[in-house]
């Protein structure tokens, strides 16, 4: 089974800085997406931030300008810049894969644990 092991979360000011990084355990086949997503106190998980493999990264409105994807193919990694963060990007942060295992495989979904991503005014 594919894990999906994330780092990098923790306490920071207003405008800090934090690097979230999510590997995954084992090499797949290939990789389809990579991506953050976010779910706050109170509210529903929102897609953050994705890039598909060969493809532009997108974001999420609030966050463009501050946050930047990025992945290493070689290391089945993706992190996840964020600069300039605010109370409101407190939240629990989940990166998610969609790959295949095998080229007899059809696609799945990965998710990581969450981790903790806490902004003080």
């Amino acid at each position: 089974q594919v894990q999906l092991v994330e780092s990098g979360g923790g306490l920071v000011q207003t405008g800090g800085s934090l690097r979230l990084s999510c590997a995954a355990s084992q090499s797949l086949f290939s990789i389809n997406t990579m991506g953050w997503y976010r779910r706050a106190p109170g509210k529903q998980r929102e897609l953050v931030a994705g890039i598909a493999s060969g493809g532009s990264p997108n974001y999420a409105d609030s966050v463009k300008g501050r946050f930047t994807i990025s992945r290493d193919s070689t290391k089945n990694t993706v992190y996840l810049h964020m600069n300039s963060l605010k109370p409101e990007d407190t939240a629990v942060y989940y990166c998610k894969l969609v790959g295949r295992r095998s080229i007899t495989s059809v696609p799945n979904d990965y998710w990581g644990q969450g981790t903790q991503v806490t902004v003080s005014s």
